[in-house]
């Protein structure tokens, strides 16, 4: 029985936009004792590609976390496979504030050590000890109370642009290491401070609150459902947001809006910005923060290096990469010595309410095109490919040049250009336009402009 995706991302976002039906991206998760992860796997794998159903999910003796995209139709089937399972009964599902078709492109679950790398030996304290549970209204209340921390149980990247107000923000990169730092931080407030406690979607704090009544503190809260939760509950009750920025999220769309406070500024020119990008190119892939004019002007890239290395023939790309150990630049989100801008968090707001002139930071790259927009279909059969135009015109008669990490740089001349079904001699910003290419276009691709 088939329990792999049998289409690419690229493949699946054509069907999805094809089929033109609503889908909800919507996560949870529950602590539970599963005796078989990898039956488990198997058999929510099979139950969920029947609704056509993506996203990552981690299946773990200790429970399950869920980030997924599902047709909005299904979704109270949906709802049936998950109360198969007791534990799962009644589950919150947290409805993201804003919806993406492509949200997520496959369906992948895996079984993990653990639901969430906590670094934590569970044996030696009682799991389901947790602090109490606030709703947006109670979690608001408790922020005004001079007796309260709190804390902000997610990485840096998340917490530059976006947390509550007066949050502590660990400088870390991953969960486990917040731990011992905050743990160490409020040794002399275990029993005069409330320690309230926050992160994306409520899984990472229900394992820390019962962390910290081991440890000691006394009075342990944790905002239900996370921030996703208190967004939706803000709205419903016209309730003031507390949170600041954008929520970081971990899937295409990398962060849904709060607030339209910008709290953190581009990592290469300093303007105020809240956009991640991850790095074009396939040997980095270096997740930053990224202005628009510095996206079109760096195409995506993170630095000089990266920006010449895209360029290269694909043979050259993969040989460069061969044997290279990249981690350091995957996971140190932001951290790169490139980035000229990366400690938003440490910065005066002044610094971000100027908006500085941008830095020349192409330096020596002489590329003599721009940036039109990005790929939306390829009909395979039509050899036909289409285009959503962002920025600029685009003329019959153009040189352009078609990029992406798969397809390389491929140049040609239009000749035939159709807008809304009619062959025109132009397209305009906001045009969907298709045109005829003796190559295969993935939607990672992007259009551009050669420049006399």
């Amino acid at each position: 029985m088939q329990l792999y995706n049998t289409l690419s991302a690229e493949e699946r976002a054509i069907m999805i936009d094809d089929a033109g039906k609503q889908r909800l991206t919507l996560s949870f998760y529950a602590y539970a004792k599963i005796e078989d992860p990898k039956k488990f796997r198997d058999d929510l794998f099979i139950a969920w590609n029947k609704l056509d159903a993506l996203g990552r999910i981690y299946v773990a003796n200790e429970g399950i976390n869920a980030q997924m995209s599902i047709p909005a139709e299904n979704l109270e089937a949906f709802r049936t496979t998950l109360e198969v399972y007791d534990f799962m009964k009644g589950i919150r599902l947290n409805e993201a504030v804003e919806h993406d078709d492509h949200s997520f492109l496959k369906l992948t679950i895996k079984v993990r050590h653990k639901i969430v790398a906590d670094g934590l030996n569970d044996e030696t304290f009682d799991v389901t000890n947790i602090g109490v549970h606030l709703k947006a209204k109670e979690f608001n209340a408790i922020l005004d109370d001079p007796d309260t921390i709190v804390v902000d149980f997610r990485n840096h990247y998340e917490s530059e642009v976006g947390h509550f107000k007066n949050a502590i923000t660990p400088d870390v990169e991953t969960f486990r290491e917040s731990l011992p730092i905050i743990n160490e931080q409020l040794q002399n407030h275990k029993e005069d401070k409330n320690l309230v406690m926050y992160c994306t979607g409520g899984i990472r704090c229900e394992k820390a609150s019962a962390y910290f009544k081991h440890q000691g503190f006394k009075n342990v809260y944790q905002l239900e459902g996370g921030i996703i939760n208190y967004a939706k509950q803000i709205e419903e009750e016209g309730l003031e947001s507390k949170f600041i920025g954008k929520n970081f999220v971990f899937d295409n769309r990398l962060g849904e809006r709060i607030t339209e406070d910008i709290i953190s500024q581009c990592h290469q020119c300093g303007k105020p910005c809240d956009n991640h990008t991850n790095c074009e190119n396939d040997g980095c892939h270096l997740l930053f923060i990224q202005c628009d004019e510095c996206k079109s002007a760096m195409e995506n890239c993170c630095s000089t290096e990266c920006l010449e290395i895209i360029h290269m023939p694909l043979v050259d790309q993969v040989r460069l990469r061969t044997g290279k150990q990249v981690g350091n630049k995957v996971f140190r989100k932001g951290k790169s010595e490139n980035l000229k801008f990366k400690h938003s968090g440490d910065l005066p707001n002044t610094a971000l309410a100027a908006a500085e002139k941008p830095v020349d930071i192409r330096q020596k790259v002489k590329v003599k095109k721009v940036l039109l927009g990005k790929a939306e279909h390829y009909y395979v059969k039509a050899q036909v490919a289409q285009f959503t135009i962002e920025n600029q015109e685009l003329n019959s008669g153009d040189k352009i040049l078609i990029s992406g990490p798969t397809t390389g740089n491929q140049e040609l001349v239009l000749e035939r250009l159709i807008v809304d079904g009619a062959e025109t001699s132009i397209a305009k910003m906001g045009d969907k336009v298709t045109f005829e290419v003796p190559f295969r276009v993935r939607l990672s691709d992007k259009i551009y402009k050669i420049l006399d």
